[in-house]
């Protein structure tokens, strides 16, 4: 069945341009990929997706597109017609890519009107072996999102984009995959928006690393550092100078695609963060709000 496989990058429209470029190069510990007067983009070092991270210098702050990746090109083609048999608006037609590292891939508005991007054959970026205790980015991990009917938008990722239901946070919260790592999309209630996008750490001890660069920079952490439950991930939450949340993130649990049973995990503080030693909480961290740009269908 076609599907979707991997995330390959958020892009953010931004205010703060040249400080939120800085943020990414010079505190959060991606490299530069690429850059116009109004864009720029960044990859991570230790994985070979072009980007992870696009620029646009903007007058508000948003979320342009969440991009992801399928194996093929018929696998694209197949998944477009999936989205519009879903009820989705298509944004652009399967077609060759102009982005930086080009590719084959469409666009579509999400049940909720987020922009997403589906794509196949994007040229690889320069990668490198990284080494404990560097404290620096291998590649997004996760991202979550918020959503005002989030039992739907799970719906939709399973049953159109082709991921699986790893585990329950309690009825509120879930975790899907689309590979062997525990998750890759986990949905919230709550108004159309991005929470969170994670970044995955060679170690534990390179988060801390990580937190400690951070720290020297000025920056305060907003939750962590802990472990969740779900994932049994380790997590640390900052504020990028737009107002963004990112986390640093390791250890996330391999499961294996086909066959992994997921787990309804009841809320509780130590679910939540099993060290219970974070500083910080979820409510330090930016309100949930509906994303600028947001597709609505016009009601007659």
């Amino acid at each position: 069945m076609s599907r979707v496989t991997e995330i390959r990058y958020v892009g953010y429209g931004v205010k703060e341009f040249d400080a939120e470029k800085a943020f990414y190069a010079d505190v959060w510990g991606l490299e530069p990929a690429g850059e116009t007067a109004t864009e720029a983009w960044f990859k991570a070092q230790g994985h070979d997706e072009h980007h992870v991270v696009q620029l646009r210098k903007a007058d508000e702050s948003r979320v342009d597109v969440i991009a992801l990746a399928a194996d093929s090109r018929a696998d694209v083609d197949a998944l477009r017609a999936k989205v519009e048999a879903a009820g989705c608006r298509i944004a652009s037609e399967p077609a060759e890519l102009t982005s930086p590292g080009g590719g084959y891939g469409f666009r579509f508005f999400s049940p909720d009107g987020l922009l997403l991007e589906i794509s196949s054959d994007v040229a690889k970026g320069a990668k490198r072996e990284l080494a404990r205790w560097e404290g620096v980015p291998v590649k997004i991990s996760h991202i979550v999102l918020h959503s005002p009917d989030h039992q739907a938008l799970v719906k939709f990722f399973t049953e159109v984009l082709g991921m699986k239901i790893s585990d329950w946070l309690g009825d509120f919260m879930c975790f899907l995959r689309c590979n062997s790592a525990h998750h890759r999309i986990a949905i919230l209630p709550g108004p159309p928006c991005l929470n969170h996008v994670a970044y995955d750490m060679l170690s534990v001890d390179d988060m801390m690393r990580g937190i400690h660069r951070l720290k020297l920079k000025g920056m305060d952490i907003g939750w962590g550092p802990g472990r969740h439950t779900a994932g049994n991930n380790t997590f640390s939450y900052f504020v990028t100078p737009g107002g963004f949340t990112v986390e640093y993130t390791s250890e996330l649990e391999e499961v294996d695609f086909e066959t992994h049973e997921h787990k309804v995990h009841v809320p509780a503080p130590m679910v939540m963060d099993q060290w219970g030693i974070g500083t910080g909480g979820p409510q330090t961290l930016p309100h949930a709000a509906p994303n600028p740009g947001l597709f609505q269908t016009v009601e007659a």
